[in-house]
């Protein structure tokens, strides 16, 4: 079975940047997800097998349920060390960008890195990259992970059988989560090779599942059977629903970033059901919505996503933001369902 994806002349600049950059950062986009955040820790325990040193940034704050992985405490957060941040983006020789095909998707630290001299490089699944001035694109949307990447870039390049645990854990995860444990856009038999191929590394994937999925604070549950009971609103004759999450509600259950994850796919277990839409407002800018769009089969989920909601993402994952009230993103909300109802039917 072929995992490679690269041609030889692609393989050729990427060794050569590695080679002769002496600086190297790694960063994601705003908001990491277990993608995100696995796929950059991996990647950087391949570039120190190549006898670098590279710095992984991220935007801000990621969930408490991936700091298990190893070496976060590596990682040097955007919105906590700034200046420090500034610095190494500054002096880098070569920028990895992983899990974005856009610099505006890395919040505050796109004027930095808009600013930094340093060679790019974008490893992305993301459709459609708009990233200017790199050195290789590496895009390839029709995989599940930019995770998925990595691997099969590291092993086509030969890394693989040099590296262990603090490679393999990070990408597992990264393709677990990003597939919703293996539920969505996971078809293409290469995937489970990868596993296989992982699992040779020793790594617990019971436990990664537990790590991330059952490791959440009491709170978090009260608010799932919250969501579900009080919040839901569901249209049989769309086959669609929406929940939106108000600060007022987030305060009641002692929310912190990560709370949300996964209550977007809950809906879907309704019988029949093609779409779930959640809406959060955000717990520090006012009148800024965070949307995610969730569905089954051929729903279009980034075709709406970038048509109402200013965002994009994958057809059965997307997501957007709209800067507005809550109530006003609701009504925003009815309209994208209403003018998508012959699809949704």
């Amino acid at each position: 079975m072929e995992l490679s994806l690269l041609t030889p002349q692609q393989c050729d600049l990427l060794s050569s940047e590695i080679q002769t950059a002496g600086r190297i950062v790694v960063c994601c986009h705003q908001s990491p997800d277990g993608d995100a955040v696995g796929s950059c820790l991996a990647w950087a325990d391949y570039l120190r097998h190549q006898g670098k040193e590279p710095s992984v940034i991220v935007p801000d704050q990621y969930p408490d349920f991936l700091r298990w992985m190893p070496n976060t405490e590596k990682v040097v957060r955007y919105d906590k060390n700034k200046d420090a941040a500034d610095a190494l983006i500054a002096a880098a020789e070569l920028i990895f960008f992983l899990d974005l095909g856009e610099l505006s998707r890395t919040g505050a630290m796109a004027e930095s890195l808009s600013r930094a001299e340093g060679h790019r490089i974008v490893i992305d699944h993301h459709l459609d990259p708009t990233m200017e001035g790199v050195s290789l694109m590496l895009s390839f949307p029709e995989l599940s992970s930019t995770s998925e990447i990595v691997f099969r870039v590291v092993y086509q390049l030969g890394g693989f059988s040099t590296l262990g645990t603090h490679f393999a854990a990070p990408l597992y995860c990264g393709m677990m989560t990003d597939t919703g444990g293996f539920t969505y856009n996971s078809n293409r038999p290469e995937i489970y090779m990868i596993v296989s191929l992982l699992l040779t590394k020793g790594i617990d994937k019971d436990k990664i599942y537990r790590n991330v999925y059952n490791n959440y604070r009491e709170s978090r549950l009260r608010l799932i059977g919250y969501v579900l009971y009080c919040k839901l609103k569901y249209f049989p004759e769309l086959n669609a629903s929406y929940f939106a999450l108000t600060r007022e509600d987030m305060r009641h259950f002692h929310f912190i970033k990560g709370d949300a994850e996964g209550l977007v796919n809950m809906p879907l277990q309704i019988k029949g059901m093609r779409l779930s839409i959640s809406l959060r407002e955000d717990t520090e800018k006012p009148d800024l919505v965070h949307i995610s769009l969730r569905s089954v089969d051929d729903f279009p989920c980034n075709a709406m996503a970038a048509e109402f909601f200013n965002g994009g993402g994958h057809l059965n994952a997307s997501g957007g933001r709209l800067h507005c009230s809550i109530d006003e993103a609701q009504q925003v909300v009815r309209r994208a369902m209403e003018a998508y109802k012959s699809k949704l039917k």
